[in-house]
């Protein structure tokens, strides 16, 4: 009888998780095994929050990473222009904003909302970052795009910073949010994204901007925030909204009152979602630091030293770094020992376990 590698490390990864108590089917939930549930997840004993039509959202305490409640929370969904966040949040530590830019004809052209580029070299990176997180001008995601090298490279470089962040769930196919096969975020994620955007003073300004001057080729021109919730709610420190008629809308924000802030995403509503958003927001405020938490926003992951060559699996093709702490570093997941090894006369040389365990941890979360 023939036992195919992946056969084995299937037996082996179920041993050492029941071996260590991980017998849960959602043991290994981003943010904890409430999380995993497709409806309304709320505190015991706790009024559930004002309804909402999103098919999906989260309340969370952004000091703390506590999730308040949520509903769906790694359901995933077409994203739309919310995902410009983790555009700001990849290129933002990666550019120069003073640098000037020369927009292509192809920024200048792309479809959907845009502030109005032109292929000429009166832009800034901050200007360009403005567009992008007040008016959510895709010409200025394309724009900053290339400015960090071309589209395949930021995309790369947005899909690794999602992973460093532990947002599973997305996967970035445009820098704009524009709809593409494949494309994808979730209510927890874009909470994950905004929360390490707040940490960004660059970011934190561009979003909470209400009105700015923009470059034109003779002057300037006044652009406006597309988020209502900076003059109708108090506190309103801004994100994103977004918008396509296969996403339909979503939103994530964030508010401050009293020193604390309160992140707010919601995902695939189809109407106007602002007066709920508000009402997610007070619900967050009245209850943070008095409730239990029904899971976390985690934190990114830490930087990986270089393992030595001992440690090394032999493989036809190496596994990045960032996948292999992605499968060990989710909470509650069982710890799994750093080589598996086993020696088999109907498997030439050495299987390395470990990594077939990870190839298949790997494969569920995309």
């Amino acid at each position: 009888m023939r036992i195919g590698t992946s056969a084995l490390g299937v037996a082996v990864l179920t041993t050492a998780l029941v071996g260590a108590g991980q017998t849960g089917a959602h043991a290994d939930t981003i943010g904890g095994e409430r999380l995993a549930g497709t409806g309304l997840i709320v505190p015991d004993g706790v009024k559930e929050p004002p309804k909402s039509e999103a098919k999906s959202y989260v309340i969370a305490d952004a000091d703390t990473g506590q999730v308040l409640a949520a509903k769906n929370p790694h359901g995933r969904f077409l994203p739309a222009s919310t995902l410009k966040a983790l555009t700001a949040v990849t290129l933002i530590p990666k550019l120069n904003k003073n640098k000037r830019v020369k927009p292509s004809r192809e920024a200048c052209n792309i479809e959907g909302s845009a502030v109005g580029l032109v292929p000429k070299p009166i832009y800034q990176v901050d200007d360009l970052f403005r567009a992008l997180l007040m008016v959510s001008g895709n010409d200025a995601a394309h724009a900053l795009a290339e400015a960090n090298g071309g589209v395949p490279v930021t995309l790369a470089a947005m899909n690794a910073e999602a992973r460093r962040l532990q947002a599973n769930d997305t996967v970035a196919k445009t820098p704009s949010g524009l709809d593409e096969p494949g494309q994808s975020s979730s209510a927890y994620d874009l909470a994950l994204i905004a929360r390490a955007g707040l940490k960004l003073p660059t970011f934190k300004d561009y979003i909470s901007t209400k009105t700015a001057n923009f470059p034109a080729p003779k002057g300037y021109y006044q652009i406006g925030n597309h988020n209502k919730l900076l003059w109708t709610y108090d506190g309103m420190v801004g994100v994103k909204n977004g918008w396509t008629s296969k996403a339909l809308g979503s939103f994530v924000g964030a508010a401050t009152r009293d020193g604390h802030t309160v992140i707010v995403s919601v995902m695939r509503h189809e109407g106007s979602f602002w007066k709920e958003v508000a009402e997610l927001l007070d619900w967050g405020f009245a209850n943070r630091g008095k409730v239990a938490p029904v899971g976390a926003l985690v934190d990114p992951l830490p930087e990986r030293k270089p393992t030595s060559r001992a440690m090394k699996p032999i493989s036809p093709t190496p596994i990045p770094a960032a996948d292999v702490s992605a499968t060990t570093a989710q909470p509650g997941a069982a710890p799994l020992a750093a080589t598996f090894v086993l020696a088999a006369g109907l498997i030439a040389g050495v299987v390395w376990i470990g990594y077939g365990v990870r190839r298949r941890a790997r494969r569920r979360q995309w």
